[in-house]
C-alpha cells in the first residue's frame, strides 16, 4: 500500500495531466475553420459533411458554396464570416496576420468581436478591398456591389483611392459612392447571424467558467476560440479584457470576470452601455427591473447569465425572458464543470478533442 504522502501526489499528478489535457489546442493558427452547416453547402464542390468535433477547413484558393443553405467560418481569433444563400467566397490566404478573401456571388456578413492588431481580415470584390479594423458588423452583398457598416469601421481601396466607411454607412464598391442607411432594415441573414451570434455567447460563459477553474485559466493573456463539447462547437473567449458586449449585444466573458455571472449580489451594467443600474441577482440572474435597450437583445447585466435574458419587474427566476421566448427552470448559481480544451490564439482548422 502506498503511503499516503505518496497517494496524494500521485492524484495531483493525474489532476494535472488531465488539466493539461484538457489544455491542449485543438484547431491551428488560420484561418477558415466551417464551424456550422445548414443545408446544402460546398468546399470545392464536395458536401460539407457536418460532424460532432470534425471541422474542414477553407484552404488556400479553395472555394466554400451554398446553394439552399447557410455557412458560419471562423476567420481571426473573434471574427465570424456568415454566407448567405447562393453564396461563395475563395480563400486567397489563410494566414491570421493577413487573412484575405474574396466574395464572388452573395451576401456575407462578418462580425468581428476582436480585431487584435496582429491580425487581419481583408475582403476582395473585384478590384476593391475592404478591411474592417474595428469591432463591428459589415455586410458585403456582392449581387449589388454594396458594402455597409451596421456597426465599426473599415476602409475600402480601389482606383487608388481610400474611403473610411464608419458606421451607419454603406458604400458602392464599384462607384465608391458613400451614403446612409437604414440599420434597422434587416432580413434573413441578419436575423439567423444574430441569433448565431447568440448561441455563441451562451456557450462563452460555461467555456469562459472551465477556464477559470482550470490551472490554466488565470495564465491565459489571449483572447481565442475554445471548444465547448456540451454545445458541440467553438467558442470565443476574451482575454485579457474583461467582458465585452458583441454587436449584437451579447455578452462575452473572459475566465478572469466570469464568475461574476454566477455570483449572487449587485452589479451594474458596464459604462458605454447606458447609466449604470443595480439589480440584484438571484441564482446567477437579475430578479429586478434592470434596463434591457432593444439594441441588446438577450444581453442582461454583469451579474446576469448571458444569454438567457433577464427576469422582468416582479417576475420569476424560473421564468427567464429573452428576446428569444422563454427559457424554463431555475437558472443555477453554479455550473457543472466542462471539458474544454485551449486553442491557439488563432483560429483555423482541425479536427477537436476532449478527453
Amino acid at each position: 500500500m502506498l503511503p499516503a504522502g505518496r497517494l496524494a501526489l500521485c492524484g495531483l499528478a493525474l489532476a494535472a495531466g488531465s488539466v493539461a489535457a484538457l489544455a491542449q489546442s485543438v484547431i491551428s493558427a488560420r484561418s477558415g475553420l466551417i464551424h456550422y452547416v445548414e443545408g446544402q453547402v460546398y468546399l470545392d464542390r464536395q458536401p460539407v459533411d457536418s460532424k460532432f468535433g470534425n471541422f474542414p477547413e477553407v484552404k488556400e484558393n479553395s472555394q466554400l458554396r451554398t446553394e439552399e443553405g447557410r455557412a458560419e467560418v471562423l476567420l481571426t481569433p473573434g471574427v465570424f464570416l456568415r454566407l448567405g444563400e447562393n453564396t461563395s467566397f475563395r480563400m486567397i490566404t489563410n494566414r491570421l496576420i493577413d487573412t484575405r478573401l474574396e466574395v464572388l456571388n452573395g451576401s456575407a456578413i462578418v462580425e468581428a468581436e476582436d480585431i487584435h492588431k496582429d491580425n487581419s481580415v481583408t475582403l476582395v470584390y473585384k478590384d476593391a478591398t475592404v478591411h474592417p479594423f474595428k469591432k463591428g458588423l459589415y455586410r458585403l452583398d456582392a449581387t449589388s456591389g454594396a458594402f455597409r457598416v451596421f456597426a465599426g469601421v473599415a476602409e475600402v481601396a480601389a482606383n487608388d483611392k481610400t474611403i473610411e466607411v464608419k458606421e451607419g454607412h454603406s458604400i458602392d464598391l464599384d462607384t465608391l459612392a458613400v451614403a446612409r442607411f437604414d440599420k434597422d432594415s434587416t432580413d434573413a441573414l441578419n436575423r439567423w447571424s444574430q441569433r448565431r451570434d447568440e448561441y455563441v455567447s451562451m456557450a462563452n460563459v460555461s467555456a469562459a467558467n472551465s477556464l477559470r477553474s482550470s490551472m490554466f485559466g488565470g495564465g491565459m493573456l489571449n483572447s481565442g476560440w475554445y471548444w465547448n463539447p456540451f454545445f458541440g462547437m467553438f467558442t470565443f473567449v476574451p482575454g485579457l479584457d474583461g467582458d465585452w458586449m458583441s454587436p449584437y449585444g451579447f455578452r462575452f466573458w473572459s475566465p478572469f470576470d466570469v464568475y461574476m455571472a454566477f455570483m449572487p449580489g449587485y452589479y451594474y451594467w458596464p459604462s458605454g452601455y447606458g447609466t449604470p443600474v443595480y439589480g440584484n441577482v438571484y441564482n446567477g440572474v437579475l430578479t429586478n427591473s434592470v434596463p434591457s435597450p432593444s439594441r441588446y437583445p438577450g444581453a442582461v447585466g454583469k451579474g446576469g447569465l448571458a444569454g438567457l435574458g433577464h427576469v422582468p419587474a416582479g417576475g420569476s427566476p424560473s421564468a427567464v425572458s429573452s428576446s428569444r421566448g422563454t427559457f424554463s427552470g431555475t437558472a443555477s448559481s453554479t455550473t457543472p464543470p466542462i471539458a474544454i480544451s485551449h486553442g491557439a490564439s488563432g483560429g483555423g482548422g482541425g479536427t477537436a478533442s476532449h478527453h
